[in-house]
């Protein structure tokens, strides 16, 4: 029996029509939980019909530093976004919103000093 491949290369990812970025260990000082997610889910689902959620942890390191970045990012496509330029800027402004203040009442709830 083969054994399943671990890393592989593959096709480039399609961009979602929307990105959000949400620097959630600057507030934090920790990574999201699973539960934590779900919490933001909820309240993003009241704006649009669907989104991806990523909870992912960066190293960005270089010739003398290195620095880990806790960042919780989500997607949203195309399909689940208003056509309407002026709604779009509306959605994307409560999805910010929304997303800003989880962070900071996730933070505030239980924060690791980093």
């Amino acid at each position: 029996m083969q054994d399943p491949l671990v890393a592989f290369a593959g096709p480039p990812v399609e961009r979602s029509a929307l990105e959000i970025r949400v620097n959630f260990g600057i507030l934090a000082g920790r990574e999201a939980t699973p539960a934590e997610i779900d919490v933001l889910a909820r309240a993003l689902l009241v704006h649009v019909p669907s989104v991806s959620i990523v909870s992912e942890q960066r190293f960005e390191i270089a010739t003398g530093h290195e620095a880990t970045v806790h960042q919780v990012r989500v997607e949203v496509a195309q399909d689940d976004l208003p056509a309407d330029e002026a709604e779009l800027e509306a959605v994307t402004r409560r999805l910010v919103e929304e997303a800003g203040r989880w962070a900071e009442e996730r933070a505030a709830e239980r924060h690791t000093d980093v």
